[in-house]
């Protein structure tokens, strides 16, 4: 079982327009060529999490996208999950049918396996991965959003991997 790229494409999509949004709309051009992502497929990603309310756009000149909702608002399973990225580890699509149409011996271990993953998934939020960009050579030229005199926001370090 593996994240595929849709998911992973989607995910790092997300965080070049939260760390750009500041300054306006984003266009799908300016993260395809800043993210090696083809356009096509950003276009097809942006379809799915406009409609799934994660993302706004903004039509003409000067038009691009926007979060539709708070940073801390938006967790890596909801982008992954408006891409209909699946992350399921049984063989029976969570089914129960996988062995004669009976649950398999190790099929309670896949169930619970996918359930850790979508918790930790769902307790991640696109703030967190954005402060851990901040400083990096992938968000250079970015300015950094002050939080206030003497107001700093904790930033939880975030190991992930995944795989093409």
């Amino acid at each position: 079982m593996r994240l595929t790229t849709k998911g992973r494409f989607a995910v790092t999509a997300m965080i070049d327009l939260a760390l750009r949004q500041h300054g306006g709309p984003v266009t799908l051009a300016g993260i395809a060529e800043r993210q090696k992502i083809s356009l096509s497929y950003l276009e097809q990603l942006f379809g799915k999490l406009r409609r799934n309310a994660l993302v706004a756009s903004t039509r003409g000149p000067g038009g691009g996208y926007t979060l539709a909702k708070p940073l801390t608002e938006v967790t890596v399973a909801d982008i992954i999950a408006a891409v209909d990225e699946p992350l399921d580890a049984t063989n029976c699509g969570g089914r129960g049918n996988c062995h004669d149409e009976h649950p398999c011996m190790t099929h309670h271990l896949w169930t619970s396996l996918n359930q850790r993953m979508y918790d930790y998934l769902h307790s991640v939020n696109l703030d967190e991965l954005v402060q851990q960009q901040r400083g990096t050579p992938c968000a250079e030229g970015i300015s950094t959003v002050s939080m206030g005199a003497g107001k700093a926001r904790p930033v939880r370090r975030i190991a992930v991997m995944a795989t093409a």
